[in-house]
């Protein structure tokens, strides 16, 4: 059976679908292989193609969870899929294969998807766009001679241009809003270890790090986290339980919210427009909008990361040694990741605690500045999607990159820094057709006020019916 309207469902829609019998998983899974055939050559969004596995598992016993026999993608860094390599974008990689499933792996299969492949990303999820010497460039589905973003643009371009309705993702510094942000989709970075991803999540020990997922509907987004975000009973730090389903949440009215924004920096004008209206419409509906600069010394707070990023990140791949047996070859490593790499190995244990303290102290500030605030409001990023190679971590030298990405990311890694729920909705677009997200963040653990305020927008503002370029 073809699905030619197969790209015109969400997740659920889909699962729907399922459970009438209507198609079968198998139907599913072959529409999306059918969708990566036809736009990967074009997008490069998926690098590896499990179609013989998915389409076993389609046939197979699934869960009876809310998205039974759906198409699904896994970012290719740190989640672990039986019989699958895990390349994590490098060439050092390129050999790793997994013997078993992850945790959060685990969770998402329980919620009924059928993974029918791997997301691209850059080498190791460092960069802010999706462009690797190894797996290449991923490519935005509304203009492919832009950037998805990064880290996790390969799934967020999938699902923007209907090859799956939703894709997993991970957040340490923006890298789920960013590219939700530059390809038109819903991303939201949950509080911290909302969603366990034990054993496997060994960056969730710098505190920085979160997996959700990516999708077209806030709905889906809503009914995935009631699905994998319960506690892990053996979590040291497993953050305040929800009080309803989200499901529940969607349908709730937001009532009247204290709403802060600010823009901060200099502004791409469609930008600026883009969040002047999404104040006005917030006013309009009767929320409590007000300017307000946060108390709280972002530049400061970045600086103090540094010595506990770079510290967390040479752990990390000295675990990835370990796993391999060898160091890597100078050709195996991009100039960021050996300039990070090396910086990480420099730092003393004393400097990486004085800067997770010094980071923990500054995150009451940020924490003290919601005390009277329902949310916060500011753009994803300051300007559009900018062109692929612009931000390319191979071509531009390393200090340059990270200069860009400060230029072009401010708003995002504050609220990694302090657990903080954080989403990015695809509320604007630009002159010249590159979508732009607004981010909104909650008071830590309060997804449900986001799920709330962003299903009203939805309804208000819908973008369900824009398509990009590359589409169906």
């Amino acid at each position: 059976m073809e699905m030619p309207d197969y790209a015109d469902y969400d997740g659920l829609g889909l699962a729907e679908l399922v459970a009438k019998k209507a198609v079968t998983p198998l139907e599913l899974v072959e529409a999306a292989i059918e969708r990566i055939e036809k736009h990967n050559p074009t997008l490069n969004a998926v690098v590896y193609k499990g179609y013989d596995d998915a389409r076993r598992w389609a046939t197979g016993d699934l869960p009876d969870g809310p998205f039974k026999g759906v198409p699904f993608l896994i970012k290719d860094l740190h989640m672990p899929v039986a019989g699958w390599p895990r390349t994590s974008g490098s060439r050092f990689c390129r050999h790793v294969v997994d013997a078993e499933d992850g945790g959060l792996t685990r969770r998402y299969r329980q919620a009924g998807v059928v993974p029918v492949g791997k997301s691209n990303l850059p080498e190791f999820g460092i960069t802010g766009t999706t462009e690797s010497a190894f797996l290449g460039a991923c490519r935005n589905p509304w203009s492919p001679g832009h950037s998805t973003g990064g880290s996790s643009g390969g799934s967020a371009a999938a699902v923007a241009a209907g090859i799956v309705p939703l894709a997993h993702g991970g957040d340490g510094l923006g890298s789920i809003r960013i590219p939700a942000a530059c390809c038109g989709v819903v991303g939201l970075k949950v509080t911290r270890d909302r969603n366990p991803n034990r054993p496997d999540g060994y960056d969730y020990a710098y505190g920085l790090v979160v997996d959700n997922v990516m999708t077209r509907t806030v709905r889906d987004s809503a009914a995935m986290l009631d699905a994998t975000g319960y506690p892990d009973p053996a979590s040291p730090y497993a953050p305040p339980p929800k009080a309803r389903p989200y499901m529940e949440e969607i349908q709730a009215s937001p009532g009247r919210l204290r709403i802060g924004w600010r823009a901060g920096r200099e502004l791409h004008p469609d930008v600026e427009a883009t969040l002047l209206a999404t104040v006005a419409l917030l006013s309009q509906l009767g929320h409590d909008v007000f300017e307000r600069r946060l108390d709280v010394d972002f530049r400061a707070l970045n600086l103090a990361r540094g010595p506990a990023g770079g510290a967390n990140f040479a752990g990390g791949m000295s675990r990835i040694i370990d796993e391999i047996g060898r160091e890597p070859e100078p050709d195996e490593l991009e100039p960021l990741t050996w300039a990070s790499l090396k910086a990480g190995r420099r730092v003393t244990g004393a400097e990486a605690m004085r800067s997770l303290q010094a980071m923990r102290a500054m995150n009451y500030r940020t924490l003290a500045a919601f005390e009277n605030l329902d949310a916060y409001l500011t753009p994803v990023m300051t300007a559009p999607a900018p062109e692929i190679g612009w931000l390319d971590p191979v071509a531009v030298p390393p200090r340059e990159v990270n200069e860009r990405q400060a230029q072009l990311y401010p708003y995002c890694a504050p609220f990694n820094f302090s657990g903080q729920p954080s989403i990015s909705l695809p509320l604007g677009m630009s002159q010249d057709g590159l979508p732009i997200g607004m981010m909104f963040t909650a008071k830590y653990a309060d997804e449900a006020t986001l799920f709330r305020l962003a299903a009203q927008l939805e309804n208000e503002a819908p973008w369900k019916d824009r398509r990009p370029q590359v589409w169906g």
